[in-house]
Protein backbone atom coordinates (compact mmCIF):
# COMPACT_ATOMS: atom_id res chain seq x y z
CA UNK A 1 0.00 0.00 0.00
CA UNK A 2 1.44 3.38 -0.95
CA UNK A 3 1.58 6.30 1.45
CA UNK A 4 -1.19 8.24 -0.27
CA UNK A 5 -3.64 5.33 -0.10
CA UNK A 6 -2.77 4.76 3.54
CA UNK A 7 -3.35 8.42 4.35
CA UNK A 8 -6.75 8.41 2.61
CA UNK A 9 -7.72 5.27 4.45
CA UNK A 10 -6.76 6.70 7.83
CA UNK A 11 -8.69 9.92 7.12
CA UNK A 12 -11.78 7.96 6.12
CA UNK A 13 -11.62 5.97 9.31
CA UNK A 14 -11.21 9.12 11.41
CA UNK A 15 -14.00 11.08 9.70
CA UNK A 16 -16.58 8.31 9.38
CA UNK A 17 -19.73 9.13 11.43
CA UNK A 18 -20.18 7.31 14.70
CA UNK A 19 -23.66 6.23 13.63
CA UNK A 20 -22.24 4.21 10.78
CA UNK A 21 -19.98 2.30 13.15
CA UNK A 22 -22.92 1.50 15.43
CA UNK A 23 -24.43 -0.56 12.63
CA UNK A 24 -21.30 -2.54 11.96
CA UNK A 25 -20.02 -5.60 13.73
CA UNK A 26 -16.74 -5.57 15.62
CA UNK A 27 -15.06 -7.55 12.87
CA UNK A 28 -15.99 -5.08 10.12
CA UNK A 29 -14.73 -2.11 12.09
CA UNK A 30 -11.13 -3.31 11.98
CA UNK A 31 -9.17 -3.23 8.76
CA UNK A 32 -5.79 -4.77 8.06
CA UNK A 33 -3.05 -2.81 6.35
CA UNK A 34 0.27 -4.19 5.15
CA UNK A 35 3.03 -1.66 5.82
CA UNK A 36 6.70 -1.87 4.94
CA UNK A 37 9.29 -0.38 7.26
CA UNK A 38 9.72 2.51 4.80
CA UNK A 39 5.97 3.18 5.00
CA UNK A 40 6.23 3.24 8.78
CA UNK A 41 9.12 5.72 8.62
CA UNK A 42 7.24 8.00 6.20
CA UNK A 43 4.12 8.06 8.37
CA UNK A 44 6.19 8.75 11.48
CA UNK A 45 7.85 11.72 9.79
CA UNK A 46 4.41 13.14 8.99
CA UNK A 47 2.47 12.35 12.15
CA UNK A 48 4.73 11.57 15.11
CA UNK A 49 4.13 14.02 17.94
CA UNK A 50 7.63 13.28 19.23
CA UNK A 51 9.12 15.05 16.20
CA UNK A 52 6.98 18.19 16.24
CA UNK A 53 8.87 20.04 19.02
CA UNK A 54 12.16 19.47 17.17
CA UNK A 55 10.67 20.73 13.90
CA UNK A 56 9.40 23.84 15.68
CA UNK A 57 12.82 24.24 17.28
CA UNK A 58 14.37 24.55 13.81
CA UNK A 59 12.08 27.44 12.93
CA UNK A 60 12.80 29.03 16.30
CA UNK A 61 16.56 28.74 15.74
CA UNK A 62 16.21 30.23 12.25
CA UNK A 63 14.48 33.28 13.69
CA UNK A 64 17.25 33.51 16.30
CA UNK A 65 19.73 33.92 13.42
CA UNK A 66 17.69 36.84 12.07
CA UNK A 67 17.61 38.38 15.54
CA UNK A 68 21.41 38.05 15.82
CA UNK A 69 21.83 39.76 12.43
CA UNK A 70 19.85 42.74 13.73
CA UNK A 71 22.99 43.79 15.61
CA UNK A 72 24.49 44.82 12.26
CA UNK A 73 21.63 47.21 11.51
CA UNK A 74 21.72 50.89 12.59
CA UNK A 75 19.86 51.87 15.72
CA UNK A 76 17.34 54.68 15.22
CA UNK A 77 15.73 56.44 18.17
CA UNK A 78 13.09 59.14 17.78
CA UNK A 79 11.05 60.97 20.39
CA UNK A 80 8.35 63.63 20.30
CA UNK A 81 6.86 65.41 23.28
CA UNK A 82 4.65 68.37 24.14
CA UNK A 83 4.58 70.01 27.53
CA UNK A 84 3.16 72.87 29.59
CA UNK A 85 5.79 75.08 31.22
CA UNK A 86 4.96 77.02 34.35
CA UNK A 87 6.33 80.49 35.08
CA UNK A 88 9.70 80.75 36.72
CA UNK A 89 10.58 82.56 39.97
CA UNK A 90 13.77 84.64 40.33
CA UNK A 91 15.53 85.12 43.70
CA UNK A 92 18.72 86.72 44.87
CA UNK A 93 21.37 84.38 46.20
CA UNK A 94 20.29 85.23 49.73
CA UNK A 95 16.71 84.25 48.75
CA UNK A 96 15.43 87.83 48.81
CA UNK A 97 13.86 90.08 46.19
CA UNK A 98 11.79 87.30 44.62
CA UNK A 99 9.88 87.98 41.47
CA UNK A 100 7.88 86.02 38.91
CA UNK A 101 9.64 85.31 35.58
CA UNK A 102 7.15 84.64 32.81
CA UNK A 103 7.99 81.65 30.56
CA UNK A 104 6.19 80.65 27.35
CA UNK A 105 3.84 77.90 28.48
CA UNK A 106 3.80 75.68 25.39
CA UNK A 107 6.85 73.45 25.07
CA UNK A 108 7.77 70.99 22.31
CA UNK A 109 10.62 68.56 21.73
CA UNK A 110 11.49 66.38 18.80
CA UNK A 111 14.72 64.45 18.51
CA UNK A 112 16.14 61.71 16.30
CA UNK A 113 19.41 59.88 16.74
CA UNK A 114 21.01 57.25 14.50
CA UNK A 115 24.01 55.11 15.41
CA UNK A 116 25.83 52.42 13.45
CA UNK A 117 28.42 50.09 14.93
CA UNK A 118 31.42 49.85 12.63
CA UNK A 119 33.69 47.73 14.86
CA UNK A 120 32.76 45.59 17.85
CA UNK A 121 35.85 43.47 18.24
CA UNK A 122 34.12 40.54 16.51
CA UNK A 123 31.28 40.30 19.05
CA UNK A 124 28.53 40.74 16.44
CA UNK A 125 29.98 38.38 13.79
CA UNK A 126 30.66 35.70 16.39
CA UNK A 127 27.17 36.12 17.83
CA UNK A 128 25.70 35.52 14.37
CA UNK A 129 28.00 32.51 13.89
CA UNK A 130 26.78 31.02 17.18
CA UNK A 131 23.14 31.53 16.13
CA UNK A 132 23.80 29.75 12.83
CA UNK A 133 25.51 26.86 14.63
CA UNK A 134 22.56 26.62 16.99
CA UNK A 135 20.24 26.44 13.99
CA UNK A 136 22.35 23.60 12.62
CA UNK A 137 22.22 21.97 16.04
CA UNK A 138 18.42 22.21 16.01
CA UNK A 139 18.37 20.36 12.69
CA UNK A 140 20.61 17.69 14.18
CA UNK A 141 18.28 17.42 17.17
CA UNK A 142 15.43 16.67 14.77
CA UNK A 143 17.62 14.09 13.04
CA UNK A 144 18.55 12.52 16.38
CA UNK A 145 14.92 12.37 17.49
CA UNK A 146 13.88 11.00 14.11
CA UNK A 147 16.44 8.20 14.40
CA UNK A 148 15.25 7.45 17.94
CA UNK A 149 11.60 7.34 16.88
CA UNK A 150 12.42 5.20 13.86
CA UNK A 151 14.44 2.73 15.91
CA UNK A 152 11.63 2.50 18.46
CA UNK A 153 9.18 1.86 15.63
CA UNK A 154 11.47 -0.80 14.19
CA UNK A 155 11.36 -2.47 17.59
CA UNK A 156 7.54 -2.36 17.63
CA UNK A 157 7.33 -3.50 14.01
CA UNK A 158 9.72 -6.45 14.36
CA UNK A 159 8.24 -7.45 17.71
CA UNK A 160 4.86 -7.45 15.99
CA UNK A 161 6.35 -9.60 13.23
CA UNK A 162 7.94 -11.92 15.78
CA UNK A 163 4.78 -12.29 17.81
CA UNK A 164 2.73 -13.03 14.69
CA UNK A 165 5.22 -15.73 13.75
CA UNK A 166 5.05 -17.15 17.24
CA UNK A 167 1.26 -17.07 17.10
CA UNK A 168 1.33 -19.17 13.92
CA UNK A 169 3.73 -21.62 15.57
CA UNK A 170 1.54 -21.95 18.64
CA UNK A 171 -1.64 -22.31 16.61
CA UNK A 172 -0.02 -25.04 14.54
CA UNK A 173 1.13 -26.82 17.67
CA UNK A 174 -2.29 -26.41 19.29
CA UNK A 175 -3.84 -28.03 16.23
CA UNK A 176 -1.35 -30.90 16.37
CA UNK A 177 -1.81 -31.29 20.12
CA UNK A 178 -5.57 -31.45 19.71
CA UNK A 179 -5.15 -34.19 17.13
CA UNK A 180 -2.80 -36.16 19.37
CA UNK A 181 -5.15 -35.68 22.30
CA UNK A 182 -8.03 -36.93 20.19
CA UNK A 183 -6.02 -40.03 19.32
CA UNK A 184 -5.07 -40.57 22.95
CA UNK A 185 -8.66 -40.16 24.11
CA UNK A 186 -9.71 -42.74 21.53
CA UNK A 187 -7.11 -45.14 22.89
CA UNK A 188 -8.20 -44.26 26.41
CA UNK A 189 -11.75 -45.31 25.64
CA UNK A 190 -10.29 -48.67 24.63
CA UNK A 191 -8.32 -48.90 27.86
CA UNK A 192 -4.96 -48.74 26.08
CA UNK A 193 -3.86 -45.36 27.55
CA UNK A 194 -3.91 -44.36 31.19
CA UNK A 195 -6.10 -41.50 32.35
CA UNK A 196 -2.96 -39.77 33.64
CA UNK A 197 -1.54 -39.64 30.11
CA UNK A 198 -4.69 -37.97 28.82
CA UNK A 199 -4.59 -35.43 31.68
CA UNK A 200 -0.97 -34.52 30.93
CA UNK A 201 -1.77 -33.81 27.28
CA UNK A 202 -4.84 -31.82 28.28
CA UNK A 203 -2.56 -29.76 30.54
CA UNK A 204 -0.16 -29.24 27.64
CA UNK A 205 -3.03 -28.03 25.45
CA UNK A 206 -4.24 -25.68 28.18
CA UNK A 207 -0.76 -24.16 28.55
CA UNK A 208 -0.44 -23.71 24.80
CA UNK A 209 -3.80 -21.94 24.62
CA UNK A 210 -2.82 -19.66 27.51
CA UNK A 211 0.42 -18.78 25.74
CA UNK A 212 -1.57 -18.04 22.58
CA UNK A 213 -3.81 -15.63 24.53
CA UNK A 214 -0.74 -13.86 25.94
CA UNK A 215 0.70 -13.51 22.44
CA UNK A 216 -2.56 -12.09 21.13
CA UNK A 217 -2.60 -9.52 23.95
CA UNK A 218 1.00 -8.56 23.15
CA UNK A 219 0.03 -8.13 19.50
CA UNK A 220 -2.79 -5.78 20.52
CA UNK A 221 -0.41 -3.67 22.60
CA UNK A 222 2.24 -3.50 19.87
CA UNK A 223 -0.34 -2.63 17.22
CA UNK A 224 -1.68 0.16 19.42
CA UNK A 225 1.84 1.51 19.96
CA UNK A 226 2.42 1.59 16.21
CA UNK A 227 -0.90 3.14 15.19
CA UNK A 228 -0.68 5.79 17.90
CA UNK A 229 2.87 6.81 16.97
CA UNK A 230 2.00 6.83 13.26
CA UNK A 231 -1.16 8.89 13.78
CA UNK A 232 -3.44 6.15 12.47
CA UNK A 233 -6.81 5.01 13.75
CA UNK A 234 -6.62 2.22 16.32
CA UNK A 235 -9.15 0.31 14.18
CA UNK A 236 -6.33 -0.44 11.72
CA UNK A 237 -4.46 -3.69 12.25
CA UNK A 238 -0.93 -3.36 10.92
CA UNK A 239 0.45 -6.37 9.08
CA UNK A 240 4.25 -6.45 8.63
CA UNK A 241 5.54 -7.01 5.13
CA UNK A 242 6.46 -10.71 4.91
CA UNK A 243 8.79 -9.92 2.02
CA UNK A 244 11.15 -8.43 4.59
CA UNK A 245 12.43 -11.90 5.49
CA UNK A 246 13.46 -12.61 1.91
CA UNK A 247 15.53 -9.44 1.56
CA UNK A 248 19.28 -9.91 1.38
CA UNK A 249 20.80 -7.59 3.96
CA UNK A 250 24.33 -6.26 3.39
CA UNK A 251 27.20 -7.59 5.48
CA UNK A 252 29.57 -4.63 5.21
CA UNK A 253 32.74 -4.92 7.23
CA UNK A 254 33.25 -3.27 10.59
CA UNK A 255 35.33 -0.46 9.10
CA UNK A 256 32.40 0.62 6.94
CA UNK A 257 30.09 0.96 9.93
CA UNK A 258 32.73 2.75 11.99
CA UNK A 259 33.33 5.22 9.17
CA UNK A 260 29.58 5.72 8.69
CA UNK A 261 29.12 6.46 12.38
CA UNK A 262 31.96 8.98 12.39
CA UNK A 263 30.47 10.74 9.38
CA UNK A 264 26.73 10.58 10.04
CA UNK A 265 26.13 10.18 13.79
CA UNK A 266 23.94 13.15 14.85
CA UNK A 267 25.18 12.88 18.43
CA UNK A 268 28.83 13.26 17.35
CA UNK A 269 27.90 16.13 15.04
CA UNK A 270 26.13 17.91 17.88
CA UNK A 271 29.16 17.56 20.16
CA UNK A 272 31.41 18.86 17.37
CA UNK A 273 29.07 21.85 17.03
CA UNK A 274 29.25 22.39 20.80
CA UNK A 275 33.02 22.76 20.47
CA UNK A 276 32.62 25.34 17.68
CA UNK A 277 29.97 27.27 19.63
CA UNK A 278 32.24 27.49 22.66
CA UNK A 279 35.13 28.63 20.46
CA UNK A 280 33.01 31.50 19.12
CA UNK A 281 31.85 32.28 22.65
CA UNK A 282 35.51 32.51 23.65
CA UNK A 283 36.08 35.10 20.88
CA UNK A 284 33.14 37.14 22.16
CA UNK A 285 34.64 37.16 25.65
CA UNK A 286 38.00 38.28 24.29
CA UNK A 287 36.32 41.05 22.29
CA UNK A 288 35.55 42.81 25.59
CA UNK A 289 39.21 43.84 25.68
CA UNK A 290 38.86 45.67 22.37
CA UNK A 291 37.38 49.14 21.76
CA UNK A 292 34.01 49.56 20.11
CA UNK A 293 33.60 52.11 17.30
CA UNK A 294 30.32 53.59 16.07
CA UNK A 295 29.10 56.34 13.78
CA UNK A 296 26.28 58.50 15.08
CA UNK A 297 24.11 61.38 13.89
CA UNK A 298 21.24 63.27 15.43
CA UNK A 299 18.82 66.13 15.08
CA UNK A 300 16.94 68.07 17.78
CA UNK A 301 14.05 70.51 17.39
CA UNK A 302 13.16 72.17 20.73
CA UNK A 303 11.17 75.12 21.94
CA UNK A 304 10.99 77.44 23.77
CA UNK A 305 14.62 78.31 24.49
CA UNK A 306 14.72 78.33 28.28
CA UNK A 307 18.47 78.70 28.69
CA UNK A 308 18.13 82.42 27.99
CA UNK A 309 16.83 84.91 30.54
CA UNK A 310 14.25 85.93 29.76
CA UNK A 311 13.32 82.73 27.80
CA UNK A 312 12.86 83.05 24.05
CA UNK A 313 9.54 81.90 22.68
CA UNK A 314 11.21 80.36 19.63
CA UNK A 315 12.15 76.91 18.28
CA UNK A 316 15.78 75.82 18.02
CA UNK A 317 16.86 73.13 15.57
CA UNK A 318 20.35 71.68 15.57
CA UNK A 319 22.04 68.51 14.27
CA UNK A 320 25.31 66.69 14.70
CA UNK A 321 27.37 63.76 13.34
CA UNK A 322 30.40 62.05 14.77
CA UNK A 323 32.38 58.96 15.63
CA UNK A 324 32.18 57.41 19.07
CA UNK A 325 34.73 55.18 20.79
CA UNK A 326 33.77 53.05 23.77
CA UNK A 327 36.30 51.11 25.81
CA UNK A 328 35.50 49.14 28.94
CA UNK A 329 38.52 49.75 31.17
CA UNK A 330 37.38 47.17 33.73
CA UNK A 331 37.88 44.46 31.09
CA UNK A 332 41.62 44.78 31.72
CA UNK A 333 41.21 42.93 35.01
CA UNK A 334 37.86 41.10 34.64
CA UNK A 335 38.12 39.46 31.23
CA UNK A 336 41.13 37.28 32.10
CA UNK A 337 39.07 35.10 34.45
CA UNK A 338 36.29 34.71 31.90
CA UNK A 339 38.85 33.73 29.23
CA UNK A 340 40.36 31.08 31.52
CA UNK A 341 36.93 29.65 32.21
CA UNK A 342 36.15 29.61 28.48
CA UNK A 343 39.31 27.58 27.79
CA UNK A 344 38.19 24.92 30.27
CA UNK A 345 34.74 24.87 28.69
CA UNK A 346 36.24 24.28 25.24
CA UNK A 347 38.50 21.52 26.57
CA UNK A 348 35.56 19.87 28.34
CA UNK A 349 33.42 19.76 25.18
CA UNK A 350 36.35 18.37 23.18
CA UNK A 351 36.83 15.66 25.79
CA UNK A 352 33.11 14.88 25.65
CA UNK A 353 33.36 14.54 21.87
CA UNK A 354 36.36 12.19 22.14
CA UNK A 355 34.57 10.08 24.74
CA UNK A 356 31.36 9.91 22.68
CA UNK A 357 33.34 8.94 19.58
CA UNK A 358 35.07 6.16 21.49
CA UNK A 359 31.78 4.88 22.94
CA UNK A 360 30.20 4.97 19.48
CA UNK A 361 33.05 2.94 18.02
CA UNK A 362 32.72 0.40 20.84
CA UNK A 363 28.96 0.18 20.26
CA UNK A 364 29.49 -0.28 16.51
CA UNK A 365 31.97 -3.08 17.09
CA UNK A 366 29.69 -4.84 19.60
CA UNK A 367 26.61 -4.52 17.39
CA UNK A 368 28.54 -5.65 14.31
CA UNK A 369 29.63 -8.80 16.14
CA UNK A 370 26.05 -9.40 17.26
CA UNK A 371 24.85 -8.87 13.70
CA UNK A 372 27.19 -11.56 12.34
CA UNK A 373 26.25 -13.78 15.26
CA UNK A 374 22.57 -13.68 14.26
CA UNK A 375 23.42 -15.39 10.95
CA UNK A 376 25.11 -18.20 12.87
CA UNK A 377 22.06 -18.44 15.11
CA UNK A 378 19.78 -18.68 12.08
CA UNK A 379 21.81 -21.53 10.57
CA UNK A 380 21.80 -23.32 13.89
CA UNK A 381 18.06 -22.88 14.39
CA UNK A 382 17.27 -24.05 10.88
CA UNK A 383 19.18 -27.24 11.58
CA UNK A 384 17.47 -27.53 14.98
CA UNK A 385 14.01 -27.28 13.41
CA UNK A 386 14.93 -29.92 10.85
CA UNK A 387 16.16 -32.28 13.55
CA UNK A 388 13.23 -31.53 15.84
CA UNK A 389 10.73 -32.29 13.06
CA UNK A 390 12.51 -35.53 12.26
CA UNK A 391 12.54 -36.50 15.92
CA UNK A 392 8.84 -35.64 16.33
CA UNK A 393 7.93 -37.69 13.25
CA UNK A 394 9.90 -40.70 14.50
CA UNK A 395 8.53 -40.50 18.05
CA UNK A 396 4.98 -39.98 16.76
CA UNK A 397 5.20 -43.11 14.56
CA UNK A 398 6.70 -45.10 17.40
CA UNK A 399 3.96 -43.90 19.76
CA UNK A 400 1.23 -44.87 17.30
CA UNK A 401 2.78 -48.31 17.16
CA UNK A 402 2.92 -48.48 20.95
CA UNK A 403 6.72 -48.34 20.92
CA UNK A 404 7.07 -45.00 22.80
CA UNK A 405 5.70 -43.52 25.97
CA UNK A 406 3.50 -40.46 26.30
CA UNK A 407 6.42 -38.69 27.99
CA UNK A 408 8.45 -39.24 24.82
CA UNK A 409 5.70 -37.58 22.81
CA UNK A 410 5.58 -34.65 25.23
CA UNK A 411 9.35 -34.19 25.04
CA UNK A 412 9.34 -34.38 21.25
CA UNK A 413 6.45 -31.91 21.01
CA UNK A 414 8.14 -29.48 23.39
CA UNK A 415 11.44 -29.71 21.50
CA UNK A 416 9.68 -29.11 18.21
CA UNK A 417 7.83 -26.08 19.57
CA UNK A 418 10.99 -24.63 21.09
CA UNK A 419 12.97 -25.08 17.85
CA UNK A 420 10.26 -23.43 15.75
CA UNK A 421 10.00 -20.52 18.19
CA UNK A 422 13.76 -20.01 18.15
CA UNK A 423 13.83 -20.11 14.35
CA UNK A 424 11.14 -17.42 14.13
CA UNK A 425 13.11 -15.29 16.57
CA UNK A 426 16.39 -15.83 14.71
CA UNK A 427 14.97 -14.57 11.42
CA UNK A 428 13.72 -11.38 13.05
CA UNK A 429 16.91 -10.88 15.08
CA UNK A 430 18.97 -10.53 11.90
CA UNK A 431 16.79 -7.67 10.70
CA UNK A 432 16.69 -6.01 14.13
CA UNK A 433 20.49 -6.08 14.55
CA UNK A 434 20.93 -4.67 11.05
CA UNK A 435 18.66 -1.73 11.84
CA UNK A 436 20.44 -1.31 15.15
CA UNK A 437 23.68 -0.84 13.22
CA UNK A 438 21.94 1.76 11.06
CA UNK A 439 20.72 3.51 14.22
CA UNK A 440 24.13 3.53 15.92
CA UNK A 441 25.83 4.81 12.75
CA UNK A 442 23.22 7.56 12.28
CA UNK A 443 22.10 6.25 8.89
CA UNK A 444 18.65 4.91 9.85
Amino acid sequence: MNKFSLLIMSLCVALCPAGAYAQESVETRHTSSVLTIDDVFALADQNSKSLRPSATGIREAHEAVNVAKNARLPEIDASLSFSYLGDGYLLDRDFSNGMTAPIPHFGNNFSMEVSQVIYSGGAISNGIAIAKLQEENAKLSLETNRNTVRFRLVGYYLDLFKQQNLLRVYEKNIEQTKQVLKDIQAKGSEGIVLKNDITRYELLLSNLELARTQIQNTLTILNNNLTTTLGLSNTITIEPDTGLLSQVLPTNNEGYWRSAAGEHSPELKQLALAVKINEHQDKIIKSERLPKLALFAGNHFDGPITVEVPPLDKNLNYWYVGVGVNYKLSSLYTTKKAVNRSKFTINRTREQYDDAKEQTELAVKADYIKYLETYEQLNTQQKSVELANQNYSVVSNRYKNDMALITDMLDASTSKLSAEVQLANAQINIIFNYYKLLYISGTL
